[in-house]
């Protein structure tokens, strides 16, 4: 069976634990970055060692995105789509390395939250596709990316429930 994308999902929420990372300013003084860890209720929605990377912030799974080194805005303005990586995929599998091939059902979107509406939750989901079975989205999914049922859409391709998934939280940069 073949792997099948990521789905990209937002909502809003809160978290508690904290770890440190310490990085350095133009002028070479040290800068603590604290990295928060979302709470235990909502890290049971992380499963299955997904990982979704990040340049200059690594596997952000299971965190807030801290607003030190312009994270947030870089985050939303700047970076490309992450690398997205399963280390229990197959052996040799595109996945695993994080470089997934295959048929993109949409192109990536960057996180911007509006200004002012608290966190967002951003969630990746992976499901393992039927073999020879075609994922497409429909005509209503394509017209409104984001804003259709991914209940259905799961249902509809008898996708089951995902392999692995994982969410992180962010804010608009300004606030």
């Amino acid at each position: 069976m073949k792997l099948l994308g990521v789905a990209l999902l937002a909502a809003a929420l809160l978290g508690t634990l904290v770890w440190a990372k310490e990085t350095l300013w133009g002028d070479g003084h040290p800068q603590t970055c604290f990295f928060e860890l979302l709470s235990s209720l909502d890290n049971k929605f992380c499963r299955g060692d997904l990982e979704v990377v990040y340049p200059e912030l690594g596997d952000v799974g299971c965190t807030y995105i801290p607003a030190c080194r312009q994270y947030r805005h870089r985050l939303s303005r700047e970076w490309s789509s992450p690398k997205v990586r399963y280390p229990q995929a197959d052996k040799g599998a595109d996945l695993r390395a994080g470089n997934p091939r295959g048929h993109v059902l949409t192109e990536y979107v960057r996180p911007a939250p509006p200004s002012r509406s608290g966190y967002h939750r951003y969630q990746f989901l992976l499901y393992e596709q039927p073999a020879h079975e075609a994922v497409a989205l429909g005509a209503e999914e394509l017209v409104s990316p984001g804003a259709w049922s991914m209940e259905r859409f799961v249902e509809r391709f008898r996708l089951g429930s995902p392999v692995a998934s994982t969410q992180f939280l962010t804010k608009h940069d300004g606030d």
